[in-house]
């Protein structure tokens, strides 16, 4: 199987998914932007914690891989640049990087640490929330049984990068940050419009190089696998979600690279 390939719909997103910006607004609370400052939005999807930076007086740049989310996000009036997360580009011009849900789809992550290193100030900070260690681990776990039951690589198709926080704190280390945070938060969470919903918008990069004629098979298999673990007697879906959240520095005596 070739490398997993997720494909984005704006539209979906903002259905399906609209929980994941209101569950980022700790993470703009840990980060406490102040009026002024340059902020790069790594991973900003479709803007919604953008337009928040931006409304709190930031100068904000949202940067995603996504052409159909950084044209749903520029809709919103935000700066935002199309570009992969593994290939910044800036230089010494921020404040801080803030990122939300994003960095567990990067999976060259010390590539990602090391441009974000190189994008800040001096003394700038990088502060975000992903997927750690245990993220989704029934969904992922389903995911991959039924493609491998079907002849496929399941574990191949799977797009996730899901650390410890020690083992990213350590890389935080690495690459010169002064590590502030990094906690696993374990945290259930509803699915608006269901599992299904969450498949559709998720789990692209496990359907992407099966036939078409299979898609709905292979999900309602999962379904069928983990109703009786995410699905509550009331019919509501949750998600097994464990987030790691992190705030770090650069140092301020940084030494020009």
């Amino acid at each position: 199987m070739s490398e997993p390939s997720q494909q984005w719909d704006a539209c979906g997103y903002a259905e399906n998914a609209r929980f994941v910006a209101d569950l980022g607004m700790p993470v703009v609370d840990l980060l406490a932007p102040r009026p002024g400052e340059r902020i790069l939005d790594l991973g900003c999807g479709d803007g919604a914690l953008t337009e928040k930076l931006a409304a709190a007086g930031c100068d904000v740049v949202g940067a995603d891989a996504s052409a159909e989310l950084v044209e749903a996000a520029r809709a919103r009036g935000l700066d935002v640049r199309l570009m992969n997360g593994e290939t910044l580009t800036f230089d010494r011009e921020f404040d801080a990087v803030f990122s939300n849900a994003a960095l567990h789809w990067m999976r060259r992550p010390d590539v990602v640490i090391e441009g974000v290193h190189r994008a800040l100030k001096p003394g700038g900070r990088f502060v975000g929330e992903f997927g750690g260690a245990g993220n989704v681990a029934r969904i992922a776990s389903a995911l991959e049984a039924v493609l491998d039951r079907r002849g496929y690589d399941g574990k191949a198709a799977n797009p996730w990068y899901f650390p410890s926080a020690d083992d990213y704190a350590a890389k935080l280390a690495g690459h010169g940050f002064r590590v502030r945070s990094a906690e696993l938060i374990d945290r259930p969470t509803p699915l608006p419009t269901g599992m299904a919903g969450w498949l559709a918008t998720f789990a692209g990069s496990f359907i992407a190089h099966i036939p078409e004629n299979e898609h709905g098979a292979v999900l309602n298999e999962v379904l069928d696998e983990i109703s009786p673990h995410l699905m509550k007697p009331d019919g509501t879906w949750y998600a097994d979600y464990v987030r790691l959240r992190f705030s770090a520095e650069k140092p301020g005596n940084d030494r020009a690279e």
